[in-house]
């Protein structure tokens, strides 16, 4: 029984039925004016449908009336103007529909309890109202128990017409296949983004962790206070760094629209290797070719990588001989970071920061190759320009 009742307890039941009978209201009044003429509605709703802002207007009254917003149910329904013949179709047939079990359910609402007046009055032996549709003959005291029928069969009606209209809202308001791939685009490309930010927290962060320990741990090591002055100035500097780092992806999650123009490229490129340095690695680095006309993507990608690879050194190799090339020639950009092998070096194919460099070289086009090479451990990587 409770659960029978449960639908007259949801204030969205009350809202769809009144949904109906607002579709009815103009209607009626045109009644008043041209007896009769109940069919003349249905007419002028077709052209009114073809209009694309009136897709919009049924849209919101659908959201505000038929969804339930409290409990966060109900279809997905478009409040956009109609694009295409097809939209335009599906409205007019949404305001036929709207309008022919609004005005349904508006006589069953009108007529139910007038029946079970008529019934009531005849089971006390007087006469049912002329104004029923449903003729009652005879006085019979049994009429007294049918009378709860008709409010039975009202609230009925009242639920499972809110049910069918918002069904038919989700159908022939929502959104369209163009519209769903749309959506689904914009997702994807949300999804890309969300990885895309991790992949900046990952390097940015991570190459300032490694070098804050590295520098700690050779500072402890050393037990020079002024190898320990410029050690704890080094780490200040590269926190300072992942800070800013940090700031300019949180803007990025807090602004979808800012652009991505002030994320670090290739031109700085020596604040990574003054870091490396600091840390204690000795970096021989070669820049060669005009770095600072590399587009935008390829040189933001080439700076996360040589982040990524520098930090993979210190990380795994620590404070050894560090070679690095960047050169921009015959339409490529090509990046290399040697260093010796060391134990401590991964296999091929192993850690994130690794599948984290042939990601964004795969994402450009380009190629990378990590592991060992004549006793050293390699990372070359090569991106088109265009």
């Amino acid at each position: 029984m409770a659960r029978l009742l449960r639908p007259f307890t949801r204030a969205v039941t009350y809202t769809r039925w009144l949904h109906l009978f607002v579709a009815v209201v103009w209607p009626a009044m045109l009644l008043y004016l041209v007896d009769q003429w109940w069919w003349l509605s249905f007419v002028l709703l077709a052209p009114a449908g073809l209009l694309p802002a009136m897709r919009t207007v049924e849209g919101l009254q659908a959201r505000l009336l038929l969804v339930d917003r409290r409990a966060d149910e109900g279809p997905e329904i478009v409040v956009a103007p109609s694009a295409t013949w097809a939209d335009r179709g599906r409205t007019v047939l949404w305001l036929e529909a709207r309008l022919a079990l609004g005005g349904l359910v508006a006589m069953l609402t009108v007529q139910l309890p007038i029946t079970t007046e008529n019934l009531v009055r005849t089971a006390r032996g007087g006469s049912p109202d002329g104004g029923g549709w449903l003729p009652i003959h005879g006085h019979h005291w049994w009429y007294g128990l049918l009378a709860p029928l008709p409010l039975v069969l009202l609230a009925a009606v009242v639920v499972s017409s809110g049910a069918l209209i918002t069904r038919l809202a989700g159908q022939l308001l929502g959104p369209s296949p163009a519209e769903q791939l749309a959506a689904l685009e914009e997702r994807t490309e949300q999804l890309l983004e969300r990885n895309r930010i991790a992949r900046e927290l990952h390097d940015s962060i991570g190459h300032a962790l490694t070098v804050a320990v590295v520098q700690a741990g050779a500072a402890r090591a050393a037990g020079d206070p002024a190898f320990t002055d410029r050690a704890l100035g080094a780490i200040e500097d590269t926190g300072r760094a992942a800070l800013e780092d940090l700031e300019r992806v949180l803007g990025i999650l807090r602004e979808s629209e800012r652009p991505v123009s002030s994320r670090p490229t290739l031109t700085d490129a020596d604040r990574l290797l003054e870091s490396a340095r600091a840390s204690g690695a000795k970096v021989d680095a070669e820049l060669t070719g005009p770095l600072d006309t590399v587009s935008g993507p390829v040189s933001r990608e080439g700076y996360r990588i040589l982040q990524e690879a520098l930090t993979n050194v210190l990380r795994h190799a620590g404070t050894v001989p560090v070679r690095v090339r960047v050169e921009v020639a015959d339409g490529a950009l090509a990046l290399e970071v040697r260093n010796p092998l060391t134990a401590g070096i991964p296999g091929p194919g192993r850690g994130s920061g690794l599948r984290g460099i042939r990601e964004r070289a795969a994402l450009l086009g380009g190629r990378a190759r990590t592991g060992p090479d004549e006793g050293d451990w390699q990372v070359h990587v090569e991106l088109p320009l265009r």
